[in-house]
């Protein structure tokens, strides 16, 4: 574990020193709060964006396993967003493009079709088609 995080803070202060050198102090901090502003924010509405995406579970568009990385993405995204760091919010909102993504390919997919909906069950639509006659009926 000290292994991954010991190089994550040094590439950390060496991309937040190279980004402070280049855009300036001022736009550096509007960069750190805006990010932490951002990541609260999605914070604070994730309950929102996870009952989209039970919705969609429930509707057939999303399987489960799609749904547990899509609200994992998210809630690792915005975290990752509050911790001050170019790096970190980078991975923070490649994490976020990730759930877009699985939200995405889910609204396109197809619906499964839902065999116990309420209503119709006993109706069947048929069409005879006599061929010695050309009328068709319908029953």
């Amino acid at each position: 574990m000290i292994f991954l995080v010991v190089p994550f803070l040094i590439a950390e202060l060496i991309l937040s020193l190279k980004v402070v050198e280049t855009i300036g102090v001022l736009w550096s901090l509007v960069w750190i709060f805006g990010t932490i502003f951002v990541g609260f924010a999605l914070l604070k509405n994730s309950q929102y964006a996870i009952l989209g995406s039970l919705t969609n579970v429930s509707k057939g568009k999303l399987d489960l396993q799609s749904f547990q990385n899509a609200s994992m993405a998210y809630m690792l995204g915005s975290l990752l967003l509050i911790i001050p760091g170019i790096l970190s919010d980078t991975l923070g909102a490649l994490a976020l493009c990730y759930t877009v993504y699985l939200q995405f390919v889910a609204k396109i997919s197809p619906e499964k079709p839902n065999f116990n909906q309420e209503g119709e069950d006993d109706v069947i639509d048929v069409e005879i088609i006599d061929e010695h006659n050309s009328s068709h009926r319908s029953t």
